[in-house]
């Protein structure tokens, strides 16, 4: 039987209630706010069932920890849970995950109130502290990297540097005694409900697997490099920063994080794999497309497919892109401007780390062609390496325009399998 069923409530468990905190142990305390009206975080994220701002207090022998603050809108009801299991003077340590306004709004006030404590962030947040705190006096810290420790007497916190969960100051901390992760935004979803455990809440599934895709998924590779201090660690509670805390099969969710990170499209072929997507309003940039199509399909070693946008849903692309070596964007330029659903696509792929693919353009136009500059520019700036300039058609291809369309498709696939090296610009001589 999980420990903590013999010492907490279950049922009766509402956080909403009062304003006092609400134990993970015997020494262990919640100690965050709840946002139940929220509708939108940072702007892109929607959340249906508003979020939580965690923050936890544990409890040594020789010392109190501050785990994390809340948003500055709501440190009054996190100073309130706090008073209700310490005093200010018993805090000696404060510990900051991350210093994403959420998760750091109180620290001023809180630094005031417990001159004495501490603080301690990782190595990567030094920079950003001093923007968190500005004009609020001397900065006193101790920056901590993976496998520093702090006492708290009988109780220990071991830090594990986890940068890029989500920011590159992110860390995570463990009490080893308690084998309890503080995970920061790890492991954590926007769900709001003052039940507060895992076992008790209602279904977050979704929140969970909404999170990660937009906040975790274009890091996947520093999810890997996490999972690989977290796995060998023995878990009883994840306790994230938002969302529910996780008491209930803990490795289930550090799991869920493995297969996340994994491909979702198992690739099936060694060849290198490069996608055509087009849209086209009169068959122009159709025929372009083919064309470029049949030029990458002649290399060896580079398996090609050919996709129209106007026949597709955006999202599934999405998964495509990610597992990709390189793509190609077709689009005509419409009142001076590239298509909406190329667009759609584009803005679809920050979710996912494009850095290295290989990338390149083509088009038809009727009067001014701005759409191939201006998706270079996009693909560039989603960190595409662009080889080979864009093409550009005014409106029916030649014979001799489809040649070239056909060479394009052609060295841009040499380029992947590294038969083909395009002479670098220098920037400076187009000046």
């Amino acid at each position: 039987m999980n420990v903590l069923a013999t010492t907490l409530p279950n049922s009766s468990v509402n956080v909403a209630q009062t304003r006092t905190a609400y134990p993970l142990s015997e020494r262990v305390f919640w100690i965050g706010a709840l946002d139940p009206t929220l509708r939108t975080f940072d702007i892109i994220l929607k959340t249906a069932n508003g979020t939580t701002y965690n923050a936890y207090l544990v409890r040594g022998s020789e010392g109190v920890a501050v785990i994390d603050t809340v948003k500055e809108n709501y440190a009054d009801e996190f100073f309130a849970r706090l008073e209700s299991v310490a005093r200010y003077d018993e805090i000696t340590v404060i510990v900051l995950n991350h210093l994403e306004p959420d998760h750091s709004g109180a620290l001023p006030e809180l630094l005031k109130r417990a001159p004495q404590a501490r603080l301690y962030i990782s190595y990567k947040a030094q920079t950003m502290l001093k923007a968190v705190l500005k004009g609020d006096g001397e900065l006193c810290f101790t920056p901590v990297n993976t496998n520093h420790t702090v006492s708290l007497g009988d109780l220990t916190l071991r830090f594990l540097h986890t940068p890029y969960l989500h920011w590159p100051d992110t860390q995570c901390t463990y009490l080893e005694e308690e084998q309890i992760l503080f995970s920061g935004d790890a492991f954590g979803c926007h769900f709001c409900d003052p039940r507060l455990f895992n076992d008790l809440v209602g279904d977050f599934r979704f929140s969970f697997e909404y999170y990660y895709a937009h906040i975790m998924r274009p890091f996947k590779t520093h999810v890997l490099n996490a999972l690989a201090l977290i796995e060998p660690l023995p878990l009883k509670i994840l306790a994230p920063t938002h969302g529910p805390v996780l008491r209930d099969n803990p490795q289930n969710y550090v799991k869920r994080f493995r297969e996340l990170a994994n491909p979702r499209l198992q690739k099936d072929t060694k060849d290198k794999t490069l996608l055509v997507f087009y849209i086209s309003s009169y068959g122009n940039t159709a025929k372009m497309a083919e064309a470029v199509y049949s030029g990458a399909s002649a290399v060896e070693g580079v398996r090609v497919s050919i996709f129209d946008l106007e026949g597709g849903e955006v999202e599934p692309f999405v998964d495509l892109i990610e597992e990709a070596d390189g793509v190609i964007l077709g689009s005509p330029t419409i009142n001076g401007d590239a298509t909406k659903p190329m667009w759609d696509l584009l803005s679809s792929l920050t979710v996912i780390n494009l850095q290295g693919k290989v990338g390149a353009v083509f088009g038809s136009y009727g009067w001014s062609g701005e759409a191939v500059t201006m998706l270079e520019d996009r693909i560039r700036g989603l960190k595409f390496r662009v080889p080979i300039k864009g093409l550009r058609v005014k409106l029916r291809p030649t014979t001799e325009e489809l040649e070239d369309c056909f060479q394009l498709g052609q060295q841009i696939a040499e380029v992947m399998v590294g038969k083909y090296q395009p002479k670098e610009i220098d920037m400076a001589d187009l000046l």
